[in-house]
């Protein structure tokens, strides 16, 4: 009977200290969110506090971020425009002379039929000439002509996959390589010269982004650093008291984080009045020429986008303050 009145009671000790640690680890992981939640709240009031200090570091990261992404908007814009263009890129094939009517039309259907090829038109020799006549100002001329000169065209527009200047080339060598063909034309000087051109301006945007997101982690390590360093000998006093290096940086860390907050919406809000200004201007000068161009600003995921850099880069910036100044700090 005692045996099992100590069976009991064992059990039931077994019970209570599993049924503690489980309130113990419940209770820790609730304090570690609460902790949290309390040091966010407390570093936002420590920049509350110094209002020019922290805006102007937050205006640094916010203004580094406007100029790349007003040039990515540009060159994403530019980039659909160039695309477009490529999409309206045709292939002239002139066809032999010497091909009857059926024989020009079977090779049409043949064009049209192949996979790189979204549409071919037709201008036969007779509507070339005439539409010849019309524009060249030779038309009494032409008329002491015994036989027309001009040769069956096919117009080919290449698909979107092949309307690139690489493969818009090798479709036309693929013409070139037909029986019916004489000849092939495509201009692609100006294809390669406008993929050049936004080539250079995306490594340009890339190169001067890089730059200018480390100036941004360096001014808000440095901002950090002179905040640690004001405030040396309350860090001195917690360590004395057992505070840990990680629980003395956190609070430095979300300044960091609250610099990319409001430092991403700030460049988002520059972005947007940069964008409008040029597009403005963009209207006006295609309006010259009948056209109706505008700029198209960022979209959700692009301000998403942004507002991560922003953070990122403030979280970068104060994690490499912390970790080289909190723990040089040592007391005595």
């Amino acid at each position: 009977m005692a045996f099992i009145t100590r069976g009991t009671n064992q059990k039931r000790d077994n019970k209570k200290g599993a049924s503690a640690v489980k309130i113990s680890l419940l209770r820790r992981f609730t304090m570690f969110f609460v902790n949290n939640f309390q040091q966010a709240l407390g570093s936002l009031g420590d920049l509350w506090r110094t209002p020019m200090a922290s805006l102007m570091t937050i205006a640094v990261l916010g203004l580094s971020l406007t100029l790349p992404t007003t040039l990515y908007v540009v060159v994403k814009n530019a980039q659909s425009v160039s695309a477009e263009w490529d999409n309206a890129a045709e292939i002239n094939v002139f066809l032999r002379k010497d091909l009857r009517s059926q024989e020009v039309q079977t090779f049409r259907e043949r064009v049209r039929l192949m996979n790189e090829v979204e549409r071919v038109e037709l201008i036969d020799k007779e509507a070339g000439l005439a539409e010849f006549r019309e524009i060249s100002g030779f038309g009494s001329a032409l008329d002491y002509l015994a036989t027309n000169p001009l040769p069956d065209v096919l117009v080919v527009v290449p698909t979107a996959e092949y309307s690139s200047v690489e493969r818009a080339r090798s479709l036309l060598q693929a013409l070139e390589q037909e029986r019916e063909v004489a000849s092939a034309s495509l201009d692609l000087k100006w294809l390669e010269r406008l993929q050049g051109i936004v080539k250079v301006v995306e490594n340009s945007v890339a190169a001067l982004g890089l730059l200018l997101c480390t100036a941004v982690i360096l001014i808000v390590g440095n901002t950090i650093r002179l905040a640690i360093l004001n405030r040396r000998d309350e860090i001195m006093i917690m360590k004395l008291v057992g505070a840990t290096d990680a629980y003395i940086q956190r609070p430095f860390l979300y300044t960091g984080f609250w610099y990319g907050v409001v430092g991403g919406i700030i460049a988002w809000l520059a972005t947007t009045i940069l964008v409008i200004w040029i597009d403005s201007a963009i209207v006006k000068f295609s309006a010259t020429y009948e056209s109706t161009l505008s700029l198209q600003g960022l979209s959700l995921q692009d301000m998403l986008v942004v507002w991560a850099v922003a953070i990122g880069l403030g979280l970068i910036g104060s994690w490499i303050a912390v970790r080289r100044h909190v723990s040089a700090i040592q007391p005595r």
